[in-house]
């Protein structure tokens, strides 16, 4: 049976809790030098319609390490960009690879491409979710921390797709989340709602953050929303994350970013190099935890 990774929801919490395991393990073997190719002769097709670092890279480099290869697809190199429909460009990818990993915009569009398609389709990131980075935070906190269920987690500036995530990622693992965006800026109604008890907006970042475990943020303005950077200054200017917040936070506190991370504006640069920040791990994992999930989807067809 084929399956996709388009939500956190698309695993129960205990198959987000083995790919989490799994990819401990495979970080282990990894720092230890031992070859592990399970996926030789594998090919993985990239649709990036979204410029990236982290996500090519640890895919790329992923399915390098598990044996197999991948092929970068850009809509000005394919004829996604001279329109063809996403259904057929499903169906003729599947009779060539053996899964597609697609960074795009609309959510509808790696919906729509996995109706269609008969491999695996993962989300490297839409403008609603961004589910292979919940991935790689919460083996970042399992490693450093232990389970997460019940801990405090603080989300401080913009409701966009990592927040979302995160919504759904406390549903999955029973763990609290306190939004905190300016009026405008919360995240998506209904994801909020599918939340329940889980999820709470709290507006005033340093109500939020009191006795968190983790604080983590985001950029101001994502990717194509460049346009309103002078607006959502404006409107951000009281969600930095900054050392009086994280003061407010538990002792044992972690702070998180996806990155790229812009120091002065959604964080401080003092808090991002600080000690209690393990963003270069969170970024490092990205690679472990991706290899775990495409292990999974590839092997399980």
């Amino acid at each position: 049976m084929v399956r996709h990774y388009l939500s956190e929801l698309d695993l129960t919490a205990q198959e987000f809790k083995n790919l989490l395991a799994r990819a401990a393990e495979l970080k282990k073997q990894q720092l230890a030098g031992q070859l592990f190719q399970p996926l030789k002769g594998k090919v993985l097709g990239m649709i990036f319609e979204k410029s990236s670092t982290r996500t090519r890279v640890s895919f790329e480099a992923g399915m390098v390490q598990l044996g197999g290869s991948a092929i970068f697809l850009s809509p000005s190199d394919t004829q996604l960009g001279r329109g063809e429909p996403i259904e057929d460009t499903a169906r003729v990818l599947s009779q060539m690879v053996d899964a597609i990993m697609i960074r795009t915009y609309n959510h509808k569009t790696v919906e729509r491409f996995a109706e269609y398609a008969s491999i695996p389709v993962i989300n490297g990131l839409t403008d609603l979710l961004h589910p292979c980075q919940l991935l790689a935070d919460m083996q970042t906190w399992f490693e450093h921390r232990g389970d997460i269920k019940g801990k405090r987690v603080v989300w401080v500036g913009d409701g966009n797709n990592m927040c979302n995530s995160y919504i759904n990622t406390a549903r999955l693992l029973e763990f609290e989340l306190i939004v905190s965006c300016p009026a405008d800026y919360e995240p998506d109604p209904k994801i909020v709602a599918s939340g329940g008890d889980y999820v709470t907006l709290e507006p005033n970042p340093s109500v939020a953050c009191l006795g968190a475990d983790i604080i983590t943020t985001d950029v101001w303005a994502s990717m194509g929303q460049e346009d309103e950077m002078a607006e959502r200054r404006k409107a951000f200017a009281n969600y930095q994350v900054t050392p009086e917040l994280m003061k407010l936070a538990n002792p044992g506190a972690l702070f998180l970013h996806c990155l790229p991370a812009h120091r002065g504006e959604e964080v401080s640069a003092s808090v991002l190099d600080d000690p209690k920040s393990v963003v270069w791990d969170q970024a490092g994992n990205r690679l472990h935890a991706q290899k775990a999930l495409l292990e999974m989807l590839i092997q399980t067809r």
